[in-house]
């Protein structure tokens, strides 16, 4: 049967929905993200790059008053360009105070600039797309540049000419344009466009919004973080072709490896000649950037970040305009109009996981995979939690995690999720598969509007699974991976080697 080739790692192709089970169009363009990604205009982008640039500097301690230099004057025009968009768009400063301290000459007031586009269905569900808007230049000491220190040792390194052009203001560029365009349309979750502010001493603006969200336990489902996305050829001479790197913070199917995964092949379907390259780390080595700051929290966030930086460049007076590439960003910020848009109307993901507390029933109509997707035999769906998800015979009833056993053989792949709440036009689940060594999911088989399902003959021991909610338009969650408990410090023999820190703040 085919249904056994499971066994084989190596299966790459995606499978057709078992019979009885309507196929949605998982894999069609939706119409609405392909405007929103159509309507990215190159000219408003390099029109954004030129305008941070005039401000001289956005260094966090250079002038607030002033109505056209400095960090002050940058504050005050995004949030107007913010206010520009639609009434539909919330605008607003969420302040914080940056202390005196190392690199810090005394205390300063700053602010995050934050506009939300309200959801129409879970509008406490929330998607960000995030950049920062302070720039930094310093002093060089003789030699090679410096490339794996955040920002200046001292205040007095620091030059009073920033224009930060590719660090950062790509970045805001691609923020604002995708608020310009998006706010135009109505998505089921809310969207988060922030220009963060402080990343270059530490990513405290980020550190701020973030520590707060987390206080009012704010449902942040995703975050793309986009940071120096306006150089195409490296120092070296290496050109980006089309290439954009994206960090990931780990373990193996962390949230924030998911939104990864899902940025590649939404970014794949939409704008194929663009090749996003997953880096399964933090971020570069000795360096840091405002998604950090999330995932310390607990929310899934990404770093979308040239492959071809010019060290000599950043953090110099000499990251300007006419050394960034405007084509390359508007490129990039197509690419995350098509990720964001798609997050932002597609369902929640399902809950595969949750604190046992006891036995209890599945909560909805299963299926055994078999001959035209019914149970074998005859069967009646099964509603155990031995036969979904809770206990296994081939383990004397011990837990294996959540949602996930070897079923009643003791040899099959028996899963079990929930989605409480389900949003109107849900249209089923599709169960996703791949081998524990690779990166992306190999196999997809589409089970319809159920919350539980049995793959029979398929270890579950050999491979990784999860499963993902798709809507009646084809737009999909995330996927909810099924995972092994954390392994507990104190019982781990040797103890734990910590992650490597992230040196000083971004960059």
């Amino acid at each position: 049967m085919l249904i056994r080739c499971l066994r084989s790692l190596l299966v790459l192709a995606v499978c057709c929905a078992p019979a009885g089970f309507g196929q949605p169009p998982v894999t069609a363009l939706n119409p609405t993200i392909q405007q929103i990604v159509d309507a990215v205009s190159e000219e408003r982008i390099s029109a954004t790059m030129k305008r941070l640039e005039s401000f001289g500097t956005r260094y966090i301690l250079s002038e607030q008053d002033s109505p056209t230099h400095g960090i002050g004057a940058a504050q005050r025009w995004i949030f107007d360009e913010f206010k520009s968009y639609s009434p539909r768009l919330q605008v607003r400063l969420d302040p914080f105070t940056v202390q005196k301290g190392p690199r810090v000459a005394h205390d300063v007031d700053l602010a995050n600039v934050v506009a939300v586009l309200p959801g129409t269905v879970d509008v406490d569900r929330f998607v960000v797309i995030s950049s920062h808007y302070d720039s930094i230049a310093f002093r060089r000491g003789p030699g090679a540049p410096r490339t794996d220190d955040a920002g200046p040792r001292s205040p007095q390194e620091v030059e009073p000419i920033a224009p930060g052009v590719s660090d950062n203001a790509s970045g805001v560029a691609a923020v604002l344009e995708l608020a310009r365009i998006m706010s135009r349309y109505e998505f089921d979750k809310s969207v988060v466009f922030i220009a963060f502010s402080a990343e270059e001493v530490g990513l405290l603006g980020s550190r701020a919004y973030a520590a707060k969200a987390k206080q009012e336990k704010m449902q942040i489902e995703a975050v793309l973080n986009n940071d120096i996305i306006g150089t195409d050829i490296a120092g070296d001479g290496r050109p980006a072709n089309n290439r954009v790197r994206l960090f990931s913070e780990g373990p193996e199917d962390s949230p924030s490896r998911e939104l990864a995964r899902y940025t590649k092949e939404i970014a794949k379907r939409y704008l194929p000649y663009i090749t996003v390259d997953l880096v399964f780390r933090r971020d570069r080595f000795g360096r840091g950037g405002d998604h950090t700051s999330f995932n310390r929290e607990g929310f899934a966030a990404v770093r979308l970040t040239t492959p071809s930086e010019n060290y000599a460049n950043e953090h110099t007076a000499t990251d300007t305009f006419a050394n960034a590439s405007a084509p390359y960003a508007t490129r990039v910020a197509k690419m995350n109009a098509a990720v964001l848009a798609s997050l932002a109307l597609a369902p929640k993901p399902p809950v595969v996981s949750r604190p046992r507390t006891g036995m209890r029933q599945g909560s909805g109509p299963s299926v055994k995979e078999g001959a035209g997707g019914k149970p074998p035999n005859g069967g009646t769906p099964e509603r155990t939690l031995q036969a979904a998800g809770g206990y296994s015979q081939a383990t004397s009833a011990r837990p294996l995690g959540p949602g996930i056993s070897r079923g009643k053989t003791g040899y099959d792949a028996a899963l079990r999720w929930e989605m409480p709440k389900p949003e109107p036009d849900i249209a089923g689940y599709a169960i996703v598969i791949r081998a524990t060594t690779s990166p992306l999911w190999e196999r997809e088989i589409y089970v319809g509007n159920v919350t539980e399902y049995t793959i029979p003959d398929l270890s579950i021991d050999d491979v990784v699974i999860g499963v993902k909610a798709v809507d009646k338009d084809g737009n999909q969650s995330l996927v909810s991976p099924y995972e092994l408990p954390a392994t507990s410090p104190a019982r781990q023999e040797g103890g734990v080697l910590p992650s490597p820190a992230i040196t000083g703040g971004g960059q």
